[in-house]
């Protein structure tokens, strides 16, 4: 896929993103992120995919008032469920023998320890440390207001990654198989979070290899 001749991209933040977003964002040098768009339900900002021993698990934040209109950067998180016991078990339980678990899994749990109030304080926080463990080095900044039309220069990426289209609608990510857990069928854009617990310091070649910009 080509993209406009340009070092930065607007998208929205996302919850352990997937390889799609990884591979995407990994072409621009500043990553802008939309922190003045309205919560979007059933989407990749408050759920992601792990690879169980078997099925696909979806893992989904419970956020306060997700029904009513609110800013992304507003949101707050549901802690009264107790859903981040549950993700970290489901973690554990999917990746806690993989390669690298050991090496990165204390990062992880780290943020999941602080319990942030907000969504967006989770999800960024989630994202610079895999940007970290990719050992990939960018701007990032948030939008100060919503902008229906970006300015030039700008690649807009805003809600194309989305959880209820195919991957291939877009043409940012090819799949690359790699050794994953449970079995020998390749479960192709999972969180990114399969591929760093699996691949460790091949993570970041896979990534490059999958990307199609």
């Amino acid at each position: 896929m080509k993209t406009p001749d340009t070092q930065h991209i607007l998208i929205d933040l996302q919850y352990l993103p997937s390889l799609e977003f990884f591979t995407c964002v990994l072409n621009f040098d500043e990553i802008v992120l939309e922190s003045n768009e309205y919560f979007a339900k059933q989407s990749y900002r408050n759920r992601c995919y792990l690879k169980g021993s078997n099925k696909v698990e979806m893992l989904t934040i419970p956020v306060i008032d997700g029904n009513k209109k609110i800013l992304m950067k507003d949101v707050e998180i549901d802690y009264s469920q107790r859903w981040e016991t549950i993700h970290w078990r489901t973690m554990n339980a999917a990746y806690g023998k993989s390669p690298f678990f050991e090496y990165f899994a204390d990062y992880f749990q780290a943020v999941y320890d602080k319990k942030p109030k907000f969504l967006w304080d989770l999800n960024y926080s989630f994202l610079t440390i895999c940007l970290k463990l990719l050992k990939v080095d960018k701007t990032i900044r948030q939008t100060d207001f919503y902008q229906k039309e970006v300015n030039e220069g700008v690649f807009d990426a805003r809600s194309l990654i989305n959880a209820k289209k195919d991957y291939k609608s877009n043409d940012f990510y090819q799949a690359v198989a790699y050794q994953q857990n449970f079995g020998n069928d390749f479960v192709p854009n999972l969180s990114i979070i399969d591929l760093l617990f699996c691949r460790g310091n091949q993570s970041l070649e896979i990534l490059k290899k999958s990307s199609t910009i």
